[in-house]
């Protein structure tokens, strides 16, 4: 049984994996501010509240995008399970092969989420992972990581909104039944949920052009493509376990 935590931007999220058996996840907030004791804490309790035993953890692995929180969470994670967890980045074995210009500057979380998607769908994948910013990855019919983009996130994008104009306000990401709406709410709505659909059917249009052959695999993650997917016209896997299962291959991979 190993520990695989994701974290991200916004949240961070733990999951207790046993083979490729799910045992928990949970999620909590990514707050620069906590020490390493106070992240220990949440993390003991995490596996109180779900009856799992720490101390029969293997071993732990760890992605974080977020720089000054790496040492934190790992010191955490080493002081609640007694094992020095592994770290995605330098010097971990992947099995990629990276076609960007510059392969040290990819991010953790795409390392992983690529590395599940070519051991879980057919190629060529797109993946595209939801969250505060939005990213997406291309692999090619070889499993080449050939590179993607990045934009901002339904959330962020309208919280920008809210607070770099004087009128508008913050606002749920709900859908309003159409697209051509009468009040502010409701079309600040439209541009967070379908303009963020459009822009993704969008994409892979313009990906599957680029390519020349058709995409095998379209996947999708990250908390909020919930809201989106029911308004996506292409077919797109919501793969919600798609980091935790890609932390669970590369553990595997580089375990001693």
């Amino acid at each position: 049984m190993i520990l695989a935590i994701d974290a991200g931007n916004t949240n961070i999220v733990l999951g207790c994996m046993e083979g490729e058996e799910l045992r928990f996840t949970a999620r909590v907030r990514t707050d620069r501010a906590k020490t390493e004791d106070e992240y220990a804490l949440i993390f003991r309790n995490l596996f109180d509240l779900h009856q799992v035993d720490r101390h029969n953890l293997e071993g732990a692995i760890l992605s974080c995008v977020v720089s000054e929180l790496t040492e934190v969470l790992r010191k955490a994670v080493e002081t609640v399970i007694k094992n020095r967890p592994l770290v995605v980045g330098a010097g971990l074995k992947t099995g990629l092969n990276i076609k960007i210009d510059n392969p040290a500057q990819l991010g953790a979380d795409l390392v992983v989420d690529a590395v599940a998607a070519l051991a879980k769908y057919p190629k060529p994948i797109v993946i595209f992972d939801i969250g505060t910013a939005n990213t997406m990855s291309v692999l090619d019919g070889q499993g080449r990581f050939l590179g993607g983009a990045i934009m901002a996130g339904p959330r962020l994008s309208v919280d920008m909104l809210a607070s770099r104009t004087s009128q508008l306000p913050r606002i749920e990401l709900d859908a309003p039944p159409k697209v051509i709406c009468s009040n502010t709410i409701q079309c600040m709505q439209v541009g967070a949920i379908y303009g963020h659909a459009a822009m993704i059917d969008g994409l892979i249009d313009r990906v599957e052009e680029e390519l020349g052959e058709p995409i095998g695999t379209v996947v999708a993650t990250g908390g909020l493509f919930g809201r989106i997917a029911p308004y996506c016209r292409r077919k797109i896997i919501w793969d919600d376990t798609l980091m935790l299962d890609g932390l669970r291959i590369l553990y595997e991979k580089n375990r001693g």
